[in-house]
């Protein structure tokens, strides 16, 4: 007999898949697009992460829950995915250092689950169909009606979401050294914002929408940083355009990440599209076409730049996706800008491309050098 509940739960598909298994977190009903990430550590830092605002988590890895949960690894304020489908989960944690279980963590951040779920399966499903919506309940079990709301749900296609996750307010994160860098925040994580700290940047850190010209003007930024975050980027492009052109105008370095990146290569006439299941997980190799060197990458995204609708004028391609040869990085001409596709940051993943951060930081100096 369990010792642990086992209430029933149902995840449902917008194409009739139906799988059935044991609800986790929250009893209730959710969902939205259907995504896996293939990380075998750093649960917490994923369910925080706001790119993943509106989505249901599938984990790849099967043991979820294991590790317990710690405040010092949240990357947001809150849990930012829709719901979460695991293989097997640990409603006992072994680590002395955790706060609490995960079970506990899903509750209070009233995240609705499915365990008990072949995941593999699952993943090979979506693989082969596409990304789609599904709905996860364990307090409606009529599959039918299920499978129904899952085709009923909102299409990240065409979804703004930023401004769901962005700060309500205009903030400054303080740094010992001499760098100022204005950054807009679309769902920046907060392992971005302590690999500036540390690089000695004091950053001004801007909600998703809003006209801060007039304070960017008195702040006078030595470089602009646009963040990663949700949603379609040509519906966020719709108000962030404005502010990437103002960045350009100033001729101070621009960097950005996943969104952000999205929202430069848009600046510049050069499209975006849906891709057809997504990069998400902590082992994507990428080829930086500068040195030859590959780089193991951190990625979470659904949308990537068109490469079909690359202008050589404007952009150069600097990395490249290995899986898949989607564009993983530009450097652009008109003005002293990069960008990358991928999570430089890394949390969770491993630390081989945090040298983008310092390669922004030479960007900013020699920008110095020339104004004085």
């Amino acid at each position: 007999m369990s010792l642990y509940p086992r209430d029933k739960a149902i995840i449902a598909l917008s194409d009739g898949t139906v799988e059935h298994g044991y609800a986790i977190g929250k009893k209730g009903t959710t969902g939205g697009e259907l995504c896996f990430n293939t990380s075998m550590v750093g649960y917490q830092e994923i369910f925080t992460d706001p790119s993943y605002y509106g989505q249901l988590m599938m984990m790849t890895y099967p043991h979820i829950g294991n590790y317990g949960t710690m405040s010092r690894d949240d990357e947001a304020r809150r849990v930012m995915i829709a719901g979460l489908i695991v293989r097997s989960y640990s409603w006992e944690h072994s680590n002395s250092q955790a706060d609490g279980n995960l079970q506990q963590y899903l509750e209070r951040n009233e995240v609705v689950g499915i365990t008990g779920i072949d995941t593999r399966k699952l993943v090979r499903h979506i693989r082969s169909k596409g990304v789609m919506n599904a709905v996860i309940s364990s307090d409606e079990l009529d599959e039918e009606l299920l499978v129904q709301k899952a085709r009923d749900w909102e299409d990240m296609v065409g979804l703004e979401l930023a401004t769901e996750v962005t700060r309500d307010e205009p903030q400054t994160v303080h740094s010992d050294g001499p760098f100022k860098v204005a950054a807009f925040d679309y769902g920046v994580k907060q392992s971005i914002i302590d690999n500036f700290v540390k690089r000695g940047c004091t950053l001004r850190i801007f909600p998703a929408k809003g006209d801060f010209r007039e304070e960017l003007d008195q702040w006078k930024p030595d470089g602009f940083f646009f963040s990663n975050g949700p949603g379609d980027p040509d519906a966020t492009a719709e108000y962030a355009l404005d502010i990437v052109e103002y960045a350009k105008e100033t001729g101070k370095p621009i960097f950005g990440i996943c969104l952000g990146h999205q929202l430069m290569a848009l600046s510049e006439g050069i499209s975006t599209k849906k891709m057809f299941v997504g990069h998400r997980g902590a082992n994507h190799p990428v080829k930086n076409l500068d040195t030859g060197l590959v780089e193991i990458t951190t990625q979470n995204h659904g949308f990537a730049v068109d490469e079909e609708a690359l202008d050589d004028s404007r952009v150069e391609i600097t990395h490249k996706n290995l899986n898949d040869d989607t564009i993983e990085g530009l450097r652009f001409k008109n003005f002293p800008g990069i960008s990358v596709q991928y999570h430089p940051e890394a949390s969770p993943g491993p630390h081989d491309s945090r040298y983008l951060f310092n390669q922004f930081i030479n960007m900013i100096k020699e920008g110095k050098k020339e104004m004085a």
